[in-house]
């Protein structure tokens, strides 16, 4: 590791205006938002502001009454806050990675856990796939962003971009390590449970995401645990998922 003197760390360091967009990387770990109006953020996101900024978590009912009910079956859900003001100011989540995703009346869906923010003209809808709730210990859902404007996303490290279409066949992904895909996919929710599996001496890869068509999904060399397979009341863990 290279040393530095005070001067050199400080010019090193300091933050960057490179682009007049809403949304800049200070690093791959640290995203600056220009506040001119609104935006949306991860609840928690926040490591410094600057100007006159003010926070609110996001109202009940702002989200829609079908966001409100869908995170009230799930028990999870994408909580966020209303950044307004002028001013700038500075995002994380744990260390990972950023990316900007400027949108052009595309959608995309995202898992909730790494949706980071978005700016005001960006559109959120929460999506439960069939069978995912009783599976759910840490927030396996997903939320469609729809519009035109910037989203910024997270993974843990470098994600892989995995192009999906009718000539190679389907794809298959570890929920767990899933991040984003193209909005024209829906993925459906694949198992492979036998009786080693439910005595814990399965291949740890019982649940995996399908996607067919025409489109793109990203994953991340990491794997976050959302499921587990075990259930305390009827109908919930793994085994009333697959029975509801």
């Amino acid at each position: 590791m290279s040393v530095k003197t005070l001067q050199e760390f400080l010019a090193y360091a300091k933050e960057k205006d490179l682009s007049g967009d809403a949304f800049e990387l200070e690093s791959a770990h640290l995203l600056e938002a220009r506040i001119n109006g609104m935006i949306w953020a991860k609840s928690g996101a926040m490591v410094a502001r600057k100007g006159g900024i003010k926070f609110t978590r996001q109202g009940i009912m702002e989200q829609g009454l079908g966001n409100l009910l869908k995170k009230a079956v799930s028990g999870e859900g994408m909580t966020l806050m209303k950044i307004e003001g002028q001013g700038r100011v500075y995002l994380a989540d744990v260390g990972k990675k950023i990316t900007i995703l400027r949108l052009q009346g595309e959608s995309i869906f995202v898992n909730g856990n790494d949706v980071l923010a978005t700016e005001a003209t960006i559109t959120n809808e929460i999506k439960l796939m069939r069978k995912a709730a009783g599976m759910m210990t840490g927030g396996l859902f997903n939320v469609k962003l729809s519009g035109h404007g910037l989203v910024a996303i997270t993974s843990h490290y470098e994600p892989l971009v995995l192009p999906v279409s009718a000539q190679t066949g389907p794809v298959f992904t570890d929920p767990n390590a899933t991040v984003a895909w193209s909005g024209g996919l829906s993925p459906e929710i694949v198992t492979d449970i036998n009786f080693k599996t439910l005595i814990g001496r399965g291949s740890g890869e019982s649940i995996q995401l399908r996607f067919v068509g025409e489109g793109w999904v990203v994953v991340q060399p990491y794997e976050e645990v959302y499921f587990q397979q075990g259930g305390g009341s009827s109908g919930g863990g793994l085994l009333g998922a697959l029975t509801d």
